[in-house]
């Protein structure tokens, strides 16, 4: 494995062998981190989390620093792949926090890499800067994705006249609506089909199939990893004439007066006519009313559409992170499996 002069200064065991109470130090401080630097709300993550530690059926790795949790590392299954969750250290004593978390996700890669049901590893480690584990995810079978974190205080966005005034009228051809639990399904079709052939598809493979993408809405709107889901002020555009859903912007808040969007799509077929920005001012001007003070969200560099359109609307880059997605299959050429 690699790193080993380093990883024998750490002793690495199993997650399962640990209680929700001894990893809850950890986890509060972890949590502290997500509210500095992203000014992100943890607790509901961490409590969430703290169930599955104690009921011990995820899998993962604990870092020890003379017998004291320093670090933690845990995955999911989702079919044949695995899903790096999440990977945190702090407080060795002679050891970096990302030093330690190399070490982990060591263990982590080494584990997955030859468990035979997992064809493909991804992870999405927003903590961390772009390439703060390059040497980790290093070789062609790998792919890492820069990503970015934006940041925009809606205040500046009133300010600038874009989410000022009265409410942001759709053309005469479609209504505009708050989410409602019966437009789920078409949401997940209008998300699947938004993201055929699209780069974001390499980065999560839910995007590639109904049912993936559904499952990620589901996420999106059941569970606390993105947000509380607000329902109130995510929206919906149709066509007027045939039903369909053309658009959507899915919001959750994510701290004291932070909001977060997970989602905003348009249709293929009614793109480049400004939809997209319609929905970002209606979002930004109900969470506006809604008392909220700055938004965030995520977007894949190489979008350069999507990033040109953030940067119109006054977001700034908070912070740089990569997506890495492993291809366990990957044979070098010549190797015979």
């Amino acid at each position: 494995m690699a790193s080993l002069p380093v990883a024998s200064e750490v002793e690495v065991l199993d997650l399962r062998h640990f209680s929700a109470r001894q990893l809850q130090p950890l986890l509060e401080r972890e949590a502290r981190v997500w509210s500095e630097r992203l000014r992100w709300d943890y607790a509901s993550s961490t409590e969430l989390l703290l169930q599955y530690l104690e009921s011990r059926i995820l899998q993962g790795f604990v870092a020890l620093d003379r017998g004291r949790v320093c670090g933690y590392t845990f995955c999911v299954y989702e079919g044949h792949k695995a899903v790096i969750g999440d990977a945190f250290a702090a407080g060795h004593r002679t050891l970096g926090d990302a030093e330690t978390t190399r070490v982990l996700l060591d263990h982590m890669l080494e584990m997955l890499r030859h468990s035979p049901m997992v064809d493909r590893v991804e992870s999405q480690l927003l903590l961390f800067d772009a390439g703060e584990f390059a040497q980790t995810f290093a070789g062609p079978e790998f792919s890492v994705y820069p990503r970015l974190f934006l940041e925009c205080g809606l205040r500046g966005l009133a300010a600038a006249g874009l989410a000022a005034g009265p409410a942001h009228d759709p053309p005469p051809w479609l209504t505009l609506t708050p989410w409602a639990p019966q437009d789920y399904q078409a949401a997940g079709e209008l998300i699947y089909a938004c993201y055929l052939g699209h780069a974001d598809a390499q980065i999560n493979n839910q995007y590639r199939s109904l049912h993936g993408s559904l499952r990620f809405l589901h996420n999106i709107v059941r569970f606390p990893g993105c947000g509380v889901f607000e329902p109130a002020l995510s929206w919906i555009l149709r066509d007027r004439q045939s039903g369909a859903l053309v658009g959507i912007v899915l919001c959750s808040r994510v701290g004291a007066g932070v909001a977060h969007i997970t989602q905003l799509c348009v249709a293929q077929a009614y793109r480049s006519r400004g939809l997209g920005g319609l929905l970002l001012r209606q979002s930004a001007e109900s969470l506006l009313r809604a008392g909220f003070e700055a938004v965030t969200l995520t977007v894949t560099e190489a979008n350069d559409r999507a990033v040109r359109l953030y940067e119109r609307f006054g977001f700034s880059v908070r912070h740089r992170f990569d997506a890495m997605v492993l291809d366990t299959r990957y044979k070098p050429v010549g190797v015979v499996p």
